[in-house]
């Protein structure tokens, strides 16, 4: 995969910042958001790349969570130009980035959903052609604790016999550039997706995911981190048409592969107005 960026990194980014000369760069602008650690969190996704805030970039998700274990977040800068990164990251979760997606014959859009350990930022970024960064998001309201809470598979204890259960479906996405053959995607994949913060649990989590079409092309690859819900569904729209069979494969974090095969119907399997 491309340009992963570790997760130690990212859990150790203030502390290396605070020890670290200044770099030789102009300041990233000033966050609307007022967060603490944007500075931190710019300087390790974003490097030296020019970043500005745009509301172009959709982030969609509820003002408060309710459940902090499964926080729907869509990130869609569908409309902007060509995009070649898509980044889903939350400020104050303990593993700050949940998905850094790289859309290449797929419309910049992606939907999953996320753990939430406290009041955070939630953002998207997403990278254009040139190289600039565009950034958008909002605070959320979050009773905390989603990212060192045992997953509920764990609890129950038949996590085992279900992993790396695949589904999906995919059909023509309504509104979304349709005579080029634009497709929702949606798949899903039985995992606990262990953060490493429960006692006794080490980290274990899907870590990559790449979507095929039926010729062969890669249509979009991903990076995953374990800060993604238990039991992942990521939402695409790939560039396919109904008929087409589209491959999905995914890596965990211990080396196990995983695919599947899902053909693209006809219509879609919900009315138009839920399908948006």
């Amino acid at each position: 995969m491309k340009r992963r960026i570790p997760t130690l990194m990212l859990l150790c980014a203030g502390a290396l910042l605070a020890s670290a000369p200044a770099p030789a760069r102009a300041p990233y602008p000033d966050d609307p958001l007022a967060s603490p650690m944007w500075q931190a969190h710019a300087t390790t996704i974003f490097g030296d790349d020019p970043v500005r805030f745009d509301p172009r970039v959709k982030v969609a998700f509820p003002e408060i969570a309710e459940n902090q274990r499964s926080f729907p977040v869509a990130l869609d800068a569908r409309g902007i130009g060509p995009v070649k990164r898509m980044v889903i990251f939350a400020d104050l979760n303990p593993i700050p980035v949940a998905i850094d997606y790289r859309p290449k014959a797929a419309e910049p859009y992606i939907a999953t959903r996320i753990k939430l350990d406290q009041r955070t930022p939630v953002r998207g970024a997403v990278q254009l052609a040139d190289g600039q960064w565009l950034v958008s998001g909002g605070w959320v309201d979050a009773a905390g604790g989603g990212c060192s809470a045992p997953p509920v598979s764990r609890v129950k204890g038949d996590w085992a016999q279900h992993l790396g259960e695949m589904r999906g479906e995919a059909w023509p996405a309504p509104g979304a550039n349709a005579g080029g053959g634009v497709s929702r995607l949606r798949i899903t994949f039985r995992h606990p997706m262990d953060t490493g913060f429960v006692a006794n649990i080490p980290t274990y989590n899907i870590e990559a995911m790449e979507v095929r079409s039926g010729s062969g092309a890669v249509l979009g690859d991903m990076d995953i981190w374990a800060s993604v819900s238990e039991d992942p569904a990521i939402t695409l729209m790939p560039q396919a048409r109904a008929g087409e069979t589209l491959t999905v494969e995914g890596r965990d974090s211990n080396g196990r592969d995983y695919i599947a095969k899902v053909a693209v119907s006809q219509q879609s399997p919900m009315p138009l107005a839920a399908a948006r």
